[in-house]
C-alpha cells in the first residue's frame, strides 16, 4: 500500500480497504468487507478505540504511523492470517475476546439468540446449569455467564490449547467462580450423573467438499474445530445419540451447523427441530428439546415384534 504525505486518518482507511480488496482476501472473522476490516486493522495499529474512526476521521497520520499501518496491512495480505490473530482480540455480541491460533476466531451465531433472549422464551425458564460443548475461546461459556448472573456453566473442549484460551478469556471477565473448564472428548468428558437445563454446541460441522475449498484465513484456524467429515456430521451423530442422557427435564440442546442444514436433515429425518432466526438466516441454528432426542433414541419396533405383541393380547 502506498500512502501519500498528507494521508488522514479516513483516507489511510479508504486505501488499506481497496489495498485488501485488490488482494482478494477473504472476511468473516469479525468484518464481512475489506472497509470495515481496514478501519479495524488501522484503528488497532494506532491504538485508537474501535469505533473511533468518525471521531478521528481527520486526524493526520505521521509518516511513523503510515509506515506502521503499511506493515500491518502488507502482513494481513502476505500471511492471509485473520485479522484477529494480528491483533489478538475478537468481538461478539459486543463482548471483547483474546484469540489466537490456538482456537478459531469466535464468531459463533448461536451468541445471537442467547444474547436476544430468544433460548430463554424457547426454555421457558432461568437455566441454572448450562454446558458449553466444544467451548473453545469460551466466548459462549462467557456470554451465557453474562446472560443468567446466577447461571453455573462447565465449558469443556478436545483441545487443551484452546482451553488455554478459553481460561484467559473467563479470567479476563472475572467468571471463574461461575465457569468450569474441562477437557474431554465430546460427551466423554462429561461425568455420568450430570445433567443441564442448557447444552450450547458450536461443533466442528463443515464438510469434506467444502474444507477442501476454504480460503487461506478459514484454512488458517484449527481444522480440528472445523472439520465434519464427510458430510459434516461426524461429530453430531454421536452427539444426538447421547445427549439426552445429559439434560435435564425440559432440558434443551442448541446446535449449530452453519451450512449444513441439508446434511443435518438428511442425517436425522426424524428429528423434531425448532430453527431459530439469526443474520445468516433461518437455517444455521437449531433447538432440540430433550423430548424430541428421547423419541429419536427410542428405536421403532419393527413390523415382526408388533405382529407377535398383537398375536400375545
Amino acid at each position: 500500500m502506498t500512502l501519500t504525505v498528507t494521508v488522514n486518518l479516513f483516507e489511510c482507511v479508504q486505501q488499506a480497504g481497496r489495498q485488501l480488496e485488490a488482494a482478494g482476501v477473504a472476511f468473516g472473522h469479525g468484518t464481512i468487507n475489506a472497509f470495515d476490516e481496514a478501519a479495524w486493522l488501522v484503528l488497532w495499529r494506532l491504538g485508537l478505540p474501535l469505533d473511533a474512526l468518525d471521531e478521528h476521521a481527520s486526524r493526520r497520520l505521521s509518516a511513523a504511523e503510515q509506515q506502521q499501518v503499511l506493515a500491518l496491512i502488507d502482513e494481513r495480505i502476505r500471511t492471509r492470517r485473520p485479522a484477529a490473530y494480528l491483533t489478538g482480540e475478537a468481538w461478539l455480541q459486543g463482548v471483547p475476546f483474546f484469540v489466537d491460533e490456538r482456537t478459531i476466531v469466535p464468531r459463533s451465531l448461536i451468541a445471537e439468540p442467547l444474547a436476544a433472549g430468544d433460548i430463554d422464551a424457547l426454555l421457558g425458564r432461568e437455566p441454572e446449569l448450562v454446558l458449553d460443548l466444544c467451548t473453545g475461546n469460551g466466548s459462549l461459556a462467557v456470554l451465557a455467564a453474562m446472560a443468567w448472573p446466577r447461571v453455573q456453566v462447565l465449558a469443556t473442549d478436545l483441545s487443551d490449547d484452546a482451553l488455554a484460551v478459553a481460561r484467559r478469556n473467563v479470567q479476563r471477565h472475572g467468571l471463574a467462580a461461575r465457569i468450569e473448564l474441562r477437557q474431554g472428548d465430546g460427551l466423554a468428558a462429561l461425568h455420568a450423573a450430570e445433567r443441564f437445563d442448557l447444552v450450547l454446541c458450536n461443533p466442528p460441522y463443515v464438510n469434506a467438499a467444502s474444507m477442501s475449498e476454504l480460503p487461506p484465513e478459514f484454512r488458517a484456524e484449527p481444522a480440528l474445530a472445523l472439520a465434519g467429515g464427510g458430510d459434516g456430521m461426524d461429530f453430531v451423530r454421536p452427539l444426538l445419540a447421547g445427549i439426552a442422557a445429559h439434560l435435564a427435564p425440559g432440558g434443551v440442546l442448541v446446535l449449530e451447523v452453519g451450512h449444513e442444514r441439508a446434511h443435518f436433515e438428511a442425517a436425522f429425518p426424524r428429528l423434531e427441530a425448532v430453527w431459530l432466526d439469526t443474520s445468516a438466516g433461518g437455517d444455521a441454528v437449531l433447538l432440540l428439546a430433550r423430548e424430541a432426542l428421547l423419541v429419536r433414541a427410542t428405536p421403532p419396533r419393527a413390523a415382526g415384534q408388533r405382529g407377535r405383541k398383537a398375536a400375545a393380547r
